[in-house]
């Protein structure tokens, strides 16, 4: 902005009355910078450390860990929110398939793994799928989990002889800091000189066992890190993981409390009450003496309660004043509880009266995307590969497989089509036009595709032993349910019918169908 004393130097000497001008305009540009790093009245108060992670993580972590876990017992809406993510994570299982080109091999591993999957928990209590259910959710409510290999004897009955022990995050020792030989220990972590994790400081027992101290479960030792398989989200270079819901584990507490006010509130104003005055009471406004019929004082009003003062023969009601607004605040806070766990608000609710198909479908894009980003850079190289590197290293130690090294394909459950119709569209066009694979659309949805056709082939000849020919069968019956033309044995003679085929999949492909 020019000032008057701009304009007396211009009217002089303009060109330093330029310079001065600009100057200022670039001063005042340093000087705003960030906003968001302004300080003065507006942001008095505003703590903001410039601590490490693993600072922070460590001051606050198992507080944040145990408030979670009693949010998650007590609110059903914590509790929601875990089960939205651990069944769009994991869902029904993140199934392995052995990849490694020998097809001999590839089905030797795969009935092995199988097999073990069945049996692979050191508790006894849950296959595979299980565990990772159990893994996931331990990962999204405490914010880490440990997943330990427990080696087996070959005597055991475990084939290959290994199994898996799911560890809370409160087995580590935490008190573990500091320099500790070559390297240091992070909060129970063991790191070597290069930052490489070398170990983990393991307790016995939990802490919180109230039989801690006759098992000897107080003293840790440390398990190396090739036995452990650590699972957590990285926010930052930290070396432990917080709850996902640690950004609104204060709203989800306010909102419990709100709810009881809400309650005690409605309850006070549903108690319509009646008090029998005397005359020379109600004139002079004397305080009254209510009592009951032994004669003791009333203090406690409830609903539909008549009670008497001395000498009383004017009766009166009290008059509640009810008031709104719940209904908006619940929803604005559901809101925000939603985006501090990035699950969307029909999920965490269930409510769905204010969405359409393409509002909810829209909603829904974004959510599967961070899905995908959290099954494939997080959950399946932290737990699903240390543990099918554990099985096929005992599988070949136990001389069941040539090599212990045995690459892998991971198909994480599939997500459920808001229109199935369109979506099977979508994948019948992809497969057409060579941007997918068959076997690519049969993985996404759960399933192996090696097993999957197979078992069309197997029913296709058994079909024709028995000479039945169904309407699903696209080698005898055409979509529009007409007899398949028997094929000619010359293919030059073979009718071109890629034109006609492509325009009944496009009439019958909706605009959106992606």
């Amino acid at each position: 902005m020019v000032s008057w004393l701009d304009r007396a130097i211009a009217s002089v000497a303009p060109r330093t009355a330029t310079r001065r001008v600009l100057a200022r305009q670039a001063f005042e540009g340093l000087a705003r910078s960030y906003e968001g790093a302004a300080r003065g009245r507006r942001t008095d108060g505003w703590h903001a450390p410039g601590s490490s992670a693993d600072s922070e993580i460590g001051r606050a972590g198992a507080l944040l860990r145990d408030r979670m876990r009693d949010l998650v017992r007590n609110n059903p809406h914590a509790a929601k929110a875990v089960s939205v993510l651990v069944n769009n994570i994991v869902g029904a299982g993140i199934m392995p398939r052995a990849a490694s080109g020998d097809a001999a091999l590839d089905r030797e591993v795969d009935r092995l793994f199988e097999i073990w999957a069945r049996g692979c928990d050191a508790d006894s209590q849950l296959d595979f799928y299980g565990l990772q259910t159990l893994a996931c959710r331990e990962m999204v409510e405490a914010g880490e989990v440990l997943v330990r290999r427990r080696p087996r004897r070959p005597g055991d009955g475990i084939m290959p002889p290994v199994q898996l022990q799911l560890l809370e995050a409160d087995f580590l020792d935490a008190t573990r800091n500091g320099a500790l030989g070559a390297g240091q220990a992070v909060q129970g972590i063991e790191f070597d000189a290069l930052g490489r994790r070398r170990a983990y400081w393991l307790f016995g027992a939990h802490p919180g066992d109230a039989t801690l101290s006759l098992t000897g479960g107080l003293t840790s030792r440390a398990v190396p890190a090739s036995e452990i398989a650590h699972v957590y989200e990285k926010q930052r270079t930290q070396a432990r993981g917080v709850p996902w819901g640690a950004p609104v584990i204060r709203a989800l507490r306010d909102l419990d409390d709100y709810e009881v006010a809400e309650i005690v509130r409605k309850k006070t104003e549903a108690c319509v009450t009646a008090i029998v005055f005397g005359d020379e009471e109600a004139q002079q406004g004397i305080a009254p003496a209510v009592v009951d019929a032994d004669g003791n004082r009333v203090e406690r009003f409830e609903p539909g309660l008549i009670a008497y003062a001395r000498g009383g023969k004017d009766i009166r009601f009290n008059q509640p004043a009810a008031t709104g607004g719940y209904g908006e605040y619940k929803r604005a806070s559901l809101q925000t509880i939603s985006a501090g766990f990035r699950v969307p608000y029909e999920l965490l609710t269930g409510d769905l009266s204010q969405v359409n198909y393409s509002s909810i479908r829209a909603g829904l894009v974004e959510f599967r995307r961070m899905i995908d980003a959290v099954q494939w850079q997080l959950f399946i190289p932290m737990f699903c590969a240390p543990v099918w590197r554990w099985f096929t290293e005992a599988a070949w130690a136990a001389g069941r497989i040539p090599t212990p090294d045995v690459p892998v394909e991971w198909s994480p459950p599939k997500f459920e089509a808001v229109d199935p119709q369109k979506d099977a569209m979508a994948d019948l066009l992809a497969i057409r036009s060579g941007t997918m694979t068959l076997a690519e659309a049969i993985a996404r949805q759960g399933r192996n595709p090696d097993a999957v056709l197979a078992e069309i082939a197997a029913t296709n000849a058994k079909l024709d032993e028995l000479g039945l020919v169904l309407d699903s069968d696209p080698r005898r019956v055409t979509k529009t349910g007409s007899a398949q033309a028997s094929a000619p044995a010359d293919p030059a003679t073979e009718p071109d019918d890629t034109a006609s085929s492509s325009e009944a999949v496009d009439d019958e492909t909706p605009g959106d169908g992606a």
